[in-house]
C-alpha cells in the first residue's frame, strides 16, 4: 500500500516505512542508542530529502527510546541523577544544532555537512568500538586476565571543580564534562537527525567508567527528551517535520524497541559492544560510497525557501 508523504513529496510503501521502524526501533532498545544514525541514510537513501529525513527522524528516535526508557526504568537501570545532569547540556545543544541546521539549510550547504559528518563520526567511533571489543573478546580467549578499571577511576577531566555522586551508576566525578557530553549529544542530534546514543554510550563507557547495561538505559532517558524537544524546534523554526512519514516510523519504533530491550539485557555486555561498533562502521561506509559513487541524475532543480 502507497502513501503520499506531504512534507516529503514523495510516494513510498507504508509497510517498508514500518519495516524500517521496527528493525531500527529493535537496534535501539537493544543497544541504548536512538537509532537516527541508521534510520537518517536509510531514509535519504529511499529518496527522502536530507532536511526531511533529518527533522522527521526524530519522531521515531522519541517515540522507541520511550518504549526502551520505560522497559529499563522497570528494571530500575535508569540512573535518573545523571540523566537530568546530561539534560542541562543536551537541551542547550538541541537549541543550538536546529539554530545551526536553519543557517546551513539557508546557505545551501546542509547536504554536504550531514554527509561528511556522517562519515567522521560513524567511521571514527565505529572503528574504535569493534577495536576495542575485539581486543577484550582475544584476550578471554587466549585465557588472560583482564585489566579491571573499577568504576569511579578518575581521568583528570573528572577530577575538575563541582563534583557529585552517581549513586546508580556508582561514579563521584565533575559536573563540568557530563554536562559538555550533554551538550555535544543534543547539537549532533539536531544537526544530524540522530539520537546520539551510538556516541553517548559509549562516551559514558569509557569516559565516565559507567556499567554497560545502565549507560545503555540513562542514553535512552536523555535521547528521548532531547529528540522531543527537537521535534518541537524543527517544527517551529524549520517546518521540515512530516507527520505522516514520523507517524509510520513512530509506530515501528515503539513495537521494535520493546524487544530489543530484552535482547540486550540478554546479551554480554562485550558483544553488545562489538555489535554495536560494527553496525556504526558498516552504516559509515555506505554513506562514504554514496559520495564517491557517480549519481544517476547529475543535475537536480530545487527550489530556494529562503528566496520566496
Amino acid at each position: 500500500m502507497t502513501i503520499y508523504l506531504p512534507i516529503a513529496e514523495l510516494p513510498v510503501n507504508v509497510f517498508t516505512l514500518l519495516a524500517l521502524g521496527i528493525a531500527v526501533g529493535f537496534i535501539s532498545g537493544m543497544f541504548g542508542v536512538g537509532g537516527g544514525f541508521l534510520m537518517t541514510p536509510l531514509l535519504i537513501f529511499l529518496g527522502v530529502p536530507p532536511a526531511v529525513a533529518v527533522a522527521s527522524v526524530s519522531t521515531h528516535m522519541a517515540a522507541s527510546s520511550f518504549s526502551g526508557t520505560l522497559t529499563y526504568l522497570r528494571r530500575k537501570l535508569v540512573d535518573v541523577r545523571l540523566g537530568l545532569v546530561l539534560l542541562a547540556g543536551g537541551l542547550t545543544g538541541t537549541l543550538a544544532g536546529v539554530v545551526t541546521f536553519m543557517l546551513l539549510r539557508r546557505h545551501g550547504q546542509l547536504d554536504l555537512v550531514i554527509a561528511v559528518t556522517y562519515i567522521v563520526l560513524l567511521g571514527t567511533i565505529g572503528s574504535l568500538m569493534v577495536a576495542e571489543s575485539l581486543r577484550v573478546l582475544l584476550r578471554e580467549w587466549r585465557g588472560e586476565k583482564a585489566s579491571v578499571k573499577r568504576p569511579g577511576a578518575h581521568p583528570w577531566f573528572l577530577r575538575m571543580p563541582f563534583k557529585m555522586r552517581f549513586r546508580q551508576s556508582r561514579i563521584y566525578v565533575s559536573i563540568i564534562p557530563v554536562v559538555t557530553i550533554g551538550f555535544a549529544i543534543g547539537f549532533l542530534g539536531a544537526l544530524m537527525g540522530i539520537g546520539g546514543g551510538f556516541i553517548l554510550v559509549p562516551a559514558l563507557i569509557y569516559l565516565l567508567r559507567v556499567p554497560t547495561l545502565t549507560s545503555i538505559a540513562t542514553a535512552l532517558m536523555l535521547t528521548l527528551v532531547t529528540m522531543t524537544a527537537a521535534i518541537v524546534m524543527h517544527a517551529v523554526l524549520n517546518q521540515t517535520v512530516d507527520a505522516v512519514l514520523g507517524l509510520v516510523l513512530m509506530v515501528g519504533g515503539t513495537i521494535g524497541a520493546q524487544f530489543g530491550a530484552r535482547a540486550g539485557q540478554a546479551m554480554r555486555a562485550e558483544r553488545l559492544r562489538l555489535l554495536l561498533g560494527l553496525l556504526v562502521l558498516a552504516v559509515g561506509i555506505r554513506v562514504a560510497i554514496d559520495q564517491i559513487v557517480t549519481p544517476a541524475d547529475l543535475y537536480a532543480v530545487s527550489i530556494d525557501e529562503a528566496a520566496r
